[in-house]
């Protein structure tokens, strides 16, 4: 019987369900906080891989250092910011001050299971929830230091502790079985993405991320390494094939053609998820179990450490309403920015209109990262910048 085991199981003060980045976030984020005995399922072994840009946001390299994530030195690459390429338009602008970079999934995992295991955190891999503890889902001012337990069960037994946290990802059971999905009807109204990722064996010939646009669908090129880089392709409408989808990009396949393959591909989708809430009874969702909007902006990561940092935080002060408040903060700026995003994508004349308009204007660009990667809030973006962009905008709409 292993440490915490019990006759009736193993109990513990947190229980994260999913061993992602979200997960080990908010493990690591909790331990910092105090909480002693935290313990991490999930049903794969590491390092444990999923498709996406595998970029992170400035912000997101600041949390990881702040959660005591040391990741492995010559095996990511520094990214000075973003490009767009919408035909012969080039646009870039620069993070201000501090670099993103850009790594594996896998060595991004690996270095955050290290940091688990130096905090003490408990992993237990091939480990699948089964069904929620009916307590779970009770009112906690009512419930939590009773005989009726939450957690989960699993093959082996239940695991009960004081919180659970879901962080099992896009296709969250857990959300379903908290009954915090959101209604299908309205599902099947909104309008589907999906998203596919390889590597390739090649310099990369840029220090930023690279979107290149294409009406329906967006391929970015984010650089992993020091020879290698990422190509994740986003389509609307339809289910995602790496090779067709790429041919939509005949520069960027031009640029590729011949460079060595280095991952198998992988997709996801359909991408945009939402819940009713993020929080129940003694239950809370993290990361993309708690609502997705879409990959077009490169903060997923960055999201998730914010999230977790403000759950464990909550869960620390016995406080899960003030996570649920917290939530809808974090995510009100960067999901707006998605959303505008999304429009460019689905009307070419507006994105060509706004890719001009950066393009014209640097300096611009630079401003509207800064806001994007937290280190300017919107209130000083200033109404002198957005009239000069909607100048731009003006000016290029009869081009």
């Amino acid at each position: 019987m292993s440490e915490g085991s019990q006759p009736g199981g193993t109990h513990c003060d947190l229980l994260v369900v999913g061993g992602g980045p979200a997960g080990l976030a908010t493990a690591l984020a909790a331990r910092q906080r105090g909480v002693e005995r935290v313990v991490v399922i999930d049903g794969q072994r590491p390092p444990i891989d999923k498709p996406c840009g595998e970029g992170l946001m400035p912000d997101g390299v600041r949390q990881l250092e702040a959660l005591g994530v040391t990741l492995p030195q010559g095996r990511f690459a520094p990214i000075a910011g973003i490009r767009y390429v919408d035909g012969p338009t080039t646009a870039e602008g620069s993070f201000p001050a501090e670099v993103g970079l850009g790594i594996r999934r896998t060595l991004l995992h690996a270095a955050m299971v290290e940091a688990a295991h130096k905090a003490e955190i408990e992993l237990r891999w091939t480990t699948k929830a089964t069904a929620l503890l009916p307590a779970t889902l009770d009112d906690p001012a009512s419930n939590i230091d009773r005989q009726s337990p939450a957690g989960v069960e699993t093959a082996s037994e239940p695991i009960t502790a004081r919180w659970v946290v879901a962080a099992d990802g896009l296709n969250s059971r857990l959300r379903g079985w908290a009954g915090l999905d959101e209604r299908p009807s309205r599902v099947a109204r909104r309008p589907r993405r999906f998203a596919v990722r390889r590597h390739f064996r090649i310099a990369p010939w840029s220090d930023k991320v690279e979107v290149h646009w294409s009406d329906g669908a967006e391929a970015y090129v984010t650089p992993v390494g020091a020879g290698e880089v990422g190509v994740a392709l986003l389509v609307a409408g339809q289910s995602a094939r790496f090779e067709p989808l790429l041919a939509r990009f005949p520069a960027l396949a031009a640029r590729l053609q011949g460079a060595e393959v280095a991952s198998r591909i992988q997709g996801r989708g359909p991408l945009e998820r939402r819940a009713r809430g993020v929080t129940r009874g003694r239950l809370a969702l993290v990361g993309d179990a708690g609502g997705y909007v879409d990959a077009i902006t490169g903060e997923g990561l960055s999201l998730a450490f914010h999230q977790a940092i403000a759950l464990a935080t909550a869960i620390h002060r016995d406080a899960l309403a003030e996570y649920a408040r917290a939530h809808g903060r974090i995510g009100r700026l960067p999901n707006g920015i998605t959303r505008l995003m999304l429009a460019m994508e689905r009307r070419p004349r507006l994105r060509r209109m706004v890719v001009r308009a950066l393009a014209a204007e640097p300096q611009l660009f630079n401003r509207v990262l800064a806001v994007h990667c937290r280190h300017l809030p919107l209130a000083r973006f200033g109404a002198a910048n957005a009239a000069r962009l909607a100048k731009w905008l003006l000016l290029t709409s009869g081009s």
